[in-house]
C-alpha cells in the first residue's frame, strides 16, 4: 500500500502568527519591568529659622476714564394756556346734633272725651220727616224742570212750523225778475200783528239785485193775513218775524 501525503496549505501562517505573538508579548514584559526600576527624582528642602516679614503691596487701583457726558435734548416750552376758572361749589354744612343733649319729651296733650249724644224718638222723626220733604221737593223741582223742557221743545216745533208755512205762502206769490243769481239772499224784518196782518216789512239785507228785493217785499204784502197758530199766547213768538228769501229753495 501506498502513503498518499496531502499538503498542508494553512501551516506555515499558523507558525509565522504564533512567533509574532510570543514576540510581542515579551517585548511587554521587558518594557514593564524596566518602567518600574527608574530611579525616582530627587527633592532638595531649606530650612529658615523665622519667617521673613512680608510687606503688603497697595492693591493696584483701575484706572477709570472719564466718560463725557451725552447732550441733552433741549426742552420745548409750550405756551399756557389759561384754564376757566370752575366755581367752587359751597356745601351746606350738615349741624349733627349733639348726642349728649337728649331731646325733650313732649308732654301727651289730654284729648278731651266725646260725649255721645243720644237722639229722642221725636228728634229721628223730625229727621226723618224733614228728608222726605227734602227729597219730594228736589223730585217736584225736576218734574218742573222736564215740564217747561218738554214745553220748550213744543213751542219750538210750532214756530218752526208756522214759520215755514209763512216762509211757503210769501215765496209762492214772489214774481221772479230775470237774471237773478242763484245764491243770492235777501233778508226782512216783518212786523205782525194779532191775525196775521202786515204791519210792516222792513229789508235789513239787500240782494245785489234791486228788482228781486222788490219783488220779495210785494209777495210779503200780497200773502197777509200770514198764518198764525190758534193760541193766542204763541202770538209774541210771531210779533217781530226774521224771514230769508232765496231764488234757489
Amino acid at each position: 500500500m501506498s502513503a498518499i501525503v496531502y499538503r498542508e496549505p494553512y501551516k506555515l501562517p499558523a507558525g509565522i502568527l504564533a512567533v509574532a505573538v510570543h514576540g510581542a508579548f515579551f517585548a511587554l514584559l521587558y518594557f514593564g519591568f524596566a518602567w518600574q526600576t527608574q530611579p525616582s527624582g530627587t527633592m532638595s528642602v531649606e530650612l529658615w529659622q523665622s519667617l521673613p516679614d512680608t510687606v503688603d503691596a497697595p492693591p493696584v487701583q483701575p484706572k477709570i476714564e472719564e466718560v463725557a457726558p451725552l447732550p441733552q435734548p433741549e426742552k420745548i416750552v409750550e405756551p399756557e394756556v389759561a384754564q376757566p376758572q370752575q366755581e367752587k361749589v359751597v356745601e351746606p354744612e350738615i349741624v349733627m346734633p349733639d348726642k349728649k343733649t337728649k331731646p325733650e319729651k313732649k308732654k301727651p296733650v289730654p284729648v278731651p272725651e266725646k260725649k255721645i249724644k243720644t237722639k229722642s224718638a221725636e228728634q229721628e222723626r223730625a229727621e226723618k220727616a224733614e228728608k222726605i220733604a227734602e227729597q219730594a221737593a228736589r223730585e217736584r223741582a225736576e218734574q218742573a224742570a222736564r215740564a217747561r223742557a218738554e214745553q220748550a221743545a213744543a213751542i219750538g216745533r210750532v214756530v218752526d212750523e208756522y214759520t215755514g208755512k209763512i216762509n211757503s205762502k210769501i215765496r209762492r206769490n214772489i214774481v221772479m225778475p230775470p237774471s237773478v243769481a242763484d245764491d243770492a239772499h235777501a233778508e226782512f224784518s216783518v212786523t205782525l200783528l194779532p191775525g196775521g196782518a202786515v204791519l210792516s216789512a222792513r229789508l235789513t239785507k239787500s240782494s245785489g239785485n234791486a228788482a228781486y228785493d222788490n219783488a220779495v217785499e210785494r209777495a210779503i204784502l200780497k200773502s197777509q193775513p200770514l198764518p198764525l197758530p190758534a193760541d193766542v199766547a204763541m202770538f209774541n213768538r210771531f210779533r217781530e218775524l226774521k224771514l230769508v228769501f232765496r231764488p234757489v229753495e
